[in-house]
């Protein structure tokens, strides 16, 4: 790495971006004149293929999201700048996002119930939180819907009944109740469309299962990894109507929803622009 001009407020920011046309700018978001956000907009209506990392001590949800909303890469929070400023950088040169574990992009809803995402670097990371997501629920007296791929819900299984959990048990009694997100994707999707009505009657069948095997009055826990798997295929437009129905859910029906996609996914050029719009859909963002 280069670095190839340094600018000490944010007009001075736009000014040289333009001039130095550089792969990548670490943008602090306090700056003076112009706040960094504000010079990012300009700067992605300059040169919008320049690659944007936000640097600040604030970690308030509203303004993270609003960094990917203008094109934003990467955030890194100045607390953990000494371990995540190089990792960082590299990782957004190499097209891939990146943001500060120590930053939760949580908001809250009204009737308490979350709808968070998991964004995962490799399999093991996605098993061992959906396993801490089903264990609570099943714990608590709620039921828990799965819609994960077939390798990732056996292995949650076997961490589960390792765990002491009587999963046939469970599974005869509607607390646990899995299916195949490729086979629901399949089912869901009518050439690249997300077809609400058959979604809907799917999942309202398997609520009202789990509805009648829960012993307390807490929300259904629900994994989603359908929306992944069509960020995978690169239907992402069929990815988001999923999210903003989940978004419609969690305030009609009381239940909590965690969906998952593949870091990878969005190295491709092509998806990065759906990145900031699935952060934004959800009321929690996790990375790991």
């Amino acid at each position: 790495m280069q670095v190839v001009g340094e600018a000490s407020d944010g007009l001075e920011a736009v000014q040289l971006a333009a001039e130095l046309q550089p792969e990548l700018i670490l943008m602090d978001i306090g700056l003076p004149r112009l706040n960094g956000i504000e010079a990012a907009r300009k700067i992605r209506n300059l040169a919008p293929e320049i690659k944007l990392v936000f640097i600040s001590l604030e970690s308030s949800p509203s303004v993270v999201r609003e960094t990917f909303r203008w094109g934003g890469w990467g955030y890194i929070h100045k607390q953990r700048a000494q371990d995540d400023l190089v990792p960082g950088l590299r990782a957004v040169l190499a097209g891939r996002q990146f943001v500060s574990n120590t930053v939760r992009l949580t908001t809250s809803n009204a009737n308490g119930n979350a709808h968070e995402v998991q964004f995962y670097s490799d399999d093991a990371a996605l098993v061992k939180r959906l396993t801490r997501f089903v264990a609570d629920a099943l714990r608590a007296g709620n039921p828990a819907i799965v819609l994960a791929r077939k390798s990732h819900e056996r292995s949650v299984i076997e961490r589960l009944e390792g765990m002491g959990f009587d999963m046939d048990r469970a599974t005869r009694f509607g607390s646990y109740i899995a299916q195949d997100a490729s086979d629901t994707v399949s089912q869901i999707v009518v050439n690249g469309l997300l077809d609400r009505p058959r979604f809907d009657q799917g999942l309202n069948a398997m609520l009202a299962s789990a509805s009648g095997a829960a012993r307390k009055e807490g929300p259904v826990a629900v994994f989603g990894e359908c929306v992944g798997v069509l960020a995978a295929q690169g239907n992402t437009d069929a990815a988001i109507h999923l999210e903003q129905t989940g978004n419609d859910l969690i305030r009609s029906r009381n239940i909590s929803i965690l969906c998952a996609y593949p870091l990878q996914v969005f190295q491709r050029e092509e998806n990065s622009h759906a990145f900031a719009r699935i952060c934004a859909a959800h009321t929690a963002v996790h990375f790991r």
